[in-house]
């Protein structure tokens, strides 16, 4: 590629000036414009980019689940500080084995004292948490 020329003196231009060393006149500089992508590459770069984009992907998990016997944990607490020693709580939340012990054993007062710790933790525990241990 040849040097232009000055549009006012004619004399040679170096390759990038902003003005002729010569007469002074200024004039717009060329920059170098950067070679295209292949069209094929630049696609295949945005679709991976939309594949690894975690503001375009959709976890799994932000849906909301389904349960099939939902149960309350207030209700379970209550059941369980107050009819614990029967295991009533128990049956409410379908765990039938566990009921019929704590029936066997009511005489004992200990599934009373279990009743009573297990009420308070179904108060204590998240919604969330109750309904994937109870509610599936």
């Amino acid at each position: 590629m040849s040097n232009p020329n000055c549009p006012s003196c004619g004399a040679p231009i170096a390759a990038g000036a902003a003005e002729c060393r010569y007469c002074g006149k200024q004039f717009a500089v060329e920059q170098e414009q950067p070679s295209p992508q292949p069209q094929s590459n630049q696609f295949e770069r945005q679709a991976f980019s939309e594949l690894t984009d975690p503001a375009v992907l959709k976890p799994q998990a932000a849906q909301a689940p389904i349960y099939h016997r939902p149960k309350n944990k207030n209700v379970a607490g209550v059941l369980g500080i107050l009819l614990g020693g029967l295991g009533i709580h128990k049956f409410y939340l379908g765990r039938i084995g566990w009921g019929i012990v704590y029936l066997i054993f009511c005489w004992t007062y200990i599934p009373s004292i279990l009743g009573v710790i297990e009420g308070i933790t179904y108060f204590a525990s998240s919604e969330e948490k109750f309904h994937n241990k109870y509610s599936r």
